[in-house]
C-alpha cells in the first residue's frame, strides 16, 4: 500500500470510477478489456481503503491497549503506596541529569584532545625539562626554573628565553590556546631567596619576569619576546607554599623551583580534569 496516500484519494478514485461508470452507461462506447481493466482498478484502490481502515483501526486498538495497562501499573503502584507523581519527577530528573552527564562527557572528551595535542606539540622539549600535566584541576605547562634562572635570581637565562621563544610559539600558533587566558605562577625551593625579602617576593618576579617576555613582540616582528596578547595573562606567586615535592631532597628542591603556564579554565569547562593526565 502506498502510505503517501491519503483516505480522501481513496475515496475520490471511487467517485471518480462511479462517475464514470454513469457517463460510459449513457452511450460512450469501451471495449470488454478497458471494463475488467477499469474494475481491476476499482477493485484495488476499494482493497487499499480497507486495508488503510483496518491498520487505523489497528493502531487505535493497540493504543487504548496501552492506555489500559499503563493505567492499571499506576493504579498496582498507588496500592503499593508508591507515589507515581514524585516517580514521574524523579524520572525527568534522571533523564535531566543523563543528558547532563553526556554533555559533560564531551566537554571533557573536547579538552582531552586539546590536552593530549598541546602535550604532542610540546613533546620535543621534554628534554629541556618542560612537562603538560594537570593539577589542581588546571592543564598546567611546567618549566623547570634551573633553565630559566640563576639561583637567586630572577633575570631571564639565554637558555630560559629560548624555551619559553618555543611555548609563545605553540601557544600564538594554536587558535584554541592564543584565545584563552593564562596564568605564569613562580614557585621557589625555600632556600636562599637571593636579593629578595623571602620566597613569595623571588617567585612572584620570576612570574612577571616569564610574563613580560612571552607578552613582548615575537621575534619575527623584529622583538624580544613571545607576542601573546597581554590581556589574557596575568603573574602570581607561591613562594614554597606549593611544592611538587619534598623540600628535604636536591631532586626535590629542583622539582620545586619552577614556573607554571597555567591554563584557567572557561565557565563551561568547571569540571573535574583529573582524567587527562592518565
Amino acid at each position: 500500500m502506498d502510505r503517501g496516500r491519503p483516505s480522501w484519494w481513496l475515496l475520490s478514485t471511487v467517485i471518480a470510477f462511479a462517475a464514470f461508470a454513469a457517463f460510459a452507461g449513457g452511450g460512450c462506447a469501451h471495449t470488454e478489456e478497458e471494463w475488467q481493466a477499469k474494475g481491476r482498478e476499482l477493485d484495488a484502490a476499494r482493497k487499499e481503503l480497507g486495508a488503510e481502515r483496518a491498520q487505523r483501526e489497528k493502531a487505535k486498538a493497540d493504543l487504548d491497549g496501552a492506555a489500559g495497562r499503563l493505567e492499571r501499573i499506576e493504579q498496582q503502584l498507588r496500592a503499593r503506596g508508591v507515589d507515581v507523581e514524585a516517580l514521574d519527577a524523579g524520572l525527568e530528573q534522571l533523564a535531566r541529569a543523563t543528558e547532563e552527564q553526556r554533555r559533560r562527557a564531551e566537554q571533557l572528551e573536547a579538552l582531552k584532545r586539546r590536552f593530549d595535542l598541546l602535550r604532542d606539540k610540546l613533546k620535543t622539549l621534554d628534554a629541556d625539562g618542560l612537562a603538560v600535566t594537570v593539577r589542581n584541576n588546571r592543564v598546567v605547562i611546567q618549566l623547570p626554573g634551573d633553565v630559566l634562572f640563576d639561583e637567586g635570581r630572577e633575570t631571564l637565562r639565554k637558555e630560559g628565553r629560548a624555551l619559553l621563544v618555543k611555548v609563545a610559539e605553540v601557544i600564538r600558533t594554536d587558535p584554541g590556546l592564543a584565545a584563552r587566558s593564562f596564568q605564569v605562577a613562580g614557585h621557589t625551593d625555600g632556600g636562599r631567596p637571593g636579593p629578595f625579602k623571602d620566597g613569595w617576593g623571588l617567585s612572584l618576579m620570576r612570574a612577571r619576569e616569564v610574563l613580560t617576555f612571552l607578552v613582548q613582540p615575537d621575534d619575527k616582528g623584529g622583538g624580544k619576546g613571545g607576542g601573546l596578547n597581554p590581556s589574557r595573562w596575568s603573574a602570581a606567586g607561591y613562594g614554597d607554599a606549593d611544592p611538587l615535592k619534598s623540600n628535604d631532597s636536591a631532586d626535590g628542591k629542583r622539582q620545586n623551583r619552577r614556573c607554571e603556564i597555567v591554563a584557567l579554565p572557561n565557565v563551561e569547562e568547571l569540571l573535574d580534569l583529573r582524567d587527562l593526565g592518565r
